[in-house]
């Protein structure tokens, strides 16, 4: 029973958040994020055009880099679940509105809502560090890619040289960080979690190097101080500059990420 509650709760977090969080997509930071996005997934995946690709979750096609939207732009087949039903409709009108097709369900990472082997690359950053059963999604997410296929997974950095997951932490017990409960990780936990379920990892990276209270502060001011947002922006501005000009930086961003692909036999697993 408590089990039961504790997962109700956590759903409806989450439809109240895409419901009421506000969009970022023009914030200073959410231009890094964008910028290391594609150039995360551009050196990653080897084929973009024609590949159906799997975002396991839709906020950042709501609220933030549009990153899928991106992806069908160069010729993908845009494939993405989300809990909340919130953000898979605002997803979808994004889509539309930039003439392009997504196909958006509303479902959870643990269970995704896809056959086995039915999807060529998956796209997962920023979502299973969100609840306790990380494992299991990360398994999930094998388990709907085929062999062969690839699939980019990124958590939050324990290591991070700012120091974001303490900020995490404090902002959390006190009620403040608006997306809810949150793991991070270290390259080397993220690595054996994926090769635990069946993955054989390729390429290690990241993104958003940057402290992560300079992102939380841009956002605010964004989202409700707009008139301070040119000063955070500022602020931010180096740090994308950076990224872009040494990306060797973005492997100690506040986001890690592990390339795992899927052995094209099962004899090849592990």
């Amino acid at each position: 029973m408590a089990d039961q509650d504790h997962e109700e709760q956590y759903r409806g977090f989450w439809a109240n958040v895409g419901a009421t969080f506000p969009d970022l997509a023009g914030a200073r930071s959410t231009t890094q994020y964008r910028n290391d996005e594609r150039w995360l997934v551009s050196t990653q995946l080897p084929t973009i055009a024609g590949q159906r690709i799997l975002k396991t979750d839709l906020w950042d096609e709501a609220k933030n880099t549009h990153i899928l939207r991106w992806t069908a732009e160069q010729g993908a087949e845009a494939v993405g679940v989300d809990i909340s039903p919130a953000i898979v409709a605002d997803a979808q009108r994004g889509f539309a509105q930039d003439g392009q097709r997504l196909l958006g369900v509303q479902g959870d990472v643990r269970a995704l809502p896809f056959r086995s082997g039915s999807v060529d690359a998956v796209y997962s950053m920023g979502t299973i560090e969100h609840f306790d059963d990380t494992e299991g999604a990360v398994r999930e997410i094998f388990r709907v890619l085929r062999p062969g296929g690839r699939a980019i997974i990124g958590v939050p950095n324990r290591r991070d040289p700012f120091l974001r997951p303490l900020l995490v932490v404090a902002l959390y017990y006190l009620g403040l960080y608006g997306y809810g409960f949150e793991k991070s990780y270290s390259r080397p936990a993220l690595r054996r979690m994926l090769e635990r379920a069946g993955f054989e990892v390729v390429a290690e990276s990241g993104i958003l190097f940057i402290p992560g209270w300079l992102r939380m502060l841009d956002l605010a001011c964004h989202a409700w101080l707009r008139p301070l947002a040119w000063l955070t922006g500022a602020l931010c501005a180096p740090f994308d500059w950076l990224s872009r000009r040494f990306p060797v930086l973005r492997r100690h961003g506040y986001l890690i990420a592990s390339v795992g692909v899927r052995p094209a036999s099962e004899g090849d697993a592990g």
